[in-house]
């Protein structure tokens, strides 16, 4: 096996036992969504293959203009559409893979996806209110802060309990939090 760098981690080529081919490490990592993440990731898709025929257009448009070589408006609109294809790849490829989270009985005391927490730095005797989600929206404006299960924070709070100090290994430091409750 060739090493790949850190942040690829190490190439996996092989069969799953159903056929299918593993090209990717990444393939094989458990991807979590909640019902809101997933509707949102396939709004998102449906709003990309919408756009097709606009890009399309785009294309048809700037080619009429003639030379193709020095035609700026006919290689931005050929980059947009290559941009839109490789994000409808992976966004179809992310739902096709995505472990759906539904109404689970899961323990009032474990943290899991779509669970809201108050966490207290131990570092600095702060606390504040987060969120672990499947895909996390960007939002800056919201109580809470969003957290992606595939983050650091995220797997470090993935089926912990209330009242447990997690250990976050981050680029800058470890830190140390205690989950004071459940939102």
């Amino acid at each position: 096996m060739m090493p790949a760098t850190a942040l690829e981690g190490p190439l996996i080529r092989g069969k799953l036992p159903g056929g299918g081919i593993i090209e990717n490490y990444l393939e094989l990592i458990m991807d979590f969504l909640t019902p809101d993440d997933k509707q949102r990731l396939e709004d998102q898709l449906a709003q990309f293959i919408a756009n097709r025929p606009v890009i399309i257009q785009r294309i048809a448009e700037a080619r009429a203009m003639g030379d193709l070589k020095e035609n700026a408006e006919y290689h931005a609109a050929r980059d947009d559409q290559g941009l839109q294809e490789a994000e409808i790849r992976r966004l179809t490829k992310r739902l096709k893979n995505a472990q759906v989270t539904g109404d689970v009985e899961m323990p009032d005391d474990l943290v899991f996806i779509g669970s809201t927490v108050r966490l207290k730095d131990l570092g600095d005797d702060t606390d504040d209110v987060y969120k672990l989600m499947g895909e996390v929206t960007g939002n800056f404006d919201a109580d809470e802060i969003e957290v992606s299960v595939n983050s650091p924070m995220g797997e470090s709070l993935m089926k912990a309990r209330v009242g447990e100090i997690v250990r976050v290994d981050l680029p800058r430091g470890t830190k140390r939090f205690e989950i004071l409750e459940i939102l």
